[in-house]
């Protein structure tokens, strides 16, 4: 096995932080009076909200009460090493300053601010490894977004924009991925300090080829930033499992007669692997949900998992002020004592 740096960083980190943070968190799971009943970041293809109305909400994202420095002393306190942060979700509103498409957080929102800036440097200050969340198919912004040759509907009418853009015989990845997906995490690549990891999401109608490309405009211009495996088609660093997926156990890499998965995980080539879970059912903020899990689940399932080699990605999903919720907090540092 090549125990490179970079490798060993991750494995030895064992534990950190997510956090989903967007538009979507504005309206906290719900919609003209209905609630969501899935993943509150999906609100906008659940319900579904055309572009020009969800636009919107970027003249009204003024969280004043974020701190980069809050979050990340937070994640320190409660034992994590790394931070992973949602650079651009499925809506395709970039949370940071992206000269590719104005529709992010400096050009269009009256905050003004590069919070994945503020949150890179306040990483630096207290010794927090820094990682990013990039959705490289799904982008319901942009008329190419991917996401349409999947019959799956999973949290929304369809993985991609049908509503907006209906024709699906017109639409062609390979325009969103030129015109917005390589510039913007070439952007993140070159603009926010070094990079951990970066964590790409549901791959579908993304081909080998471009999954390929991606990998290599990372490693050219980071080539200790890990990937995860979500970035479709084998082009990856560690394994990421499913969400909130706690195996009971991870067999031996040699015991899995095909390469590419392992008795339905994907086989890491350098032994990594991690769970990102939630406090609750959502990642983003959802007002009505309290279904939050107590701080012995934390460290039982850190744990367990820990003792298998798997690190736990435990996310916080902060309001649309900026805040993370006082249960998050409590639970996360309680977990901390009880480890």
């Amino acid at each position: 096995m090549n125990c490179q740096p970079q490798h060993e960083w991750f494995r030895n980190a064992q534990y950190g932080m997510m956090a989903h943070w967007g538009l979507y968190s504005l309206l906290a799971g719900e919609y003209r009076g209905r609630r969501v009943d899935a993943y509150a970041e999906w609100i906008q293809c659940r319900m579904p909200i055309p572009n020009a109305e969800y636009e919107q909400l970027a003249r009204a994202f003024d969280p004043i009460y974020f701190s980069a420095d809050e979050w990340i002393r937070l994640a320190r306190d409660a034992g994590m090493k790394y931070f992973v942060f949602t650079a651009k979700h499925h809506d395709g509103f970039a949370l940071f300053h992206s000269k590719a498409d104005p529709f992010n957080v400096v050009d269009a929102t009256p905050f003004g601010r590069d919070v994945t800036a503020e949150l890179a440097e306040a990483c630096y200050k207290y010794g927090i490894k820094f990682g990013l969340y990039y959705s490289q198919e799904l982008d319901w912004h942009h008329p190419h977004g991917g996401g349409y040759d999947n019959p799956d509907p999973c949290c929304g009418v369809s993985w991609d924009n049908s509503w907006d853009f209906a024709d699906r015989d017109k639409k062609d990845f390979s325009i969103c991925f030129e015109e917005k997906i390589k510039p913007q995490v070439t952007e993140l690549l070159k603009n926010y300090g070094d990079l951990c990891l970066i964590w790409f999401d549901v791959p579908h109608t993304i081909s080998p080829a471009q999954s390929r490309e991606l990998n290599r405009l990372v490693k050219e211009h980071q080539p200790r930033c890990l990937i995860n495996s979500r970035i479709g088609n084998g082009a990856y660093d560690y394994v990421s499992l499913g969400d909130n997926e706690y195996p009971e156990h991870l067999p031996a890499p040699e015991s899995a007669p095909d390469p590419n998965s392992l008795n339905g995980f994907k086989v890491s080539p350098y032994g990594l692997y991690e769970t990102a879970g939630t406090l609750n059912s959502s990642w983003g903020f959802k007002y009505f949900d309290q279904d939050w899990i107590s701080p012995k689940t934390i460290a039982d399932r850190r744990k367990k998992l820990n003792g298998m080699g798997i690190n736990y990605l435990l996310n916080v999903g902060p309001d649309g002020l900026g805040r993370i919720p006082s249960f998050s907090k409590e639970a996360l540092l309680s977990a901390a004592e009880l480890f």
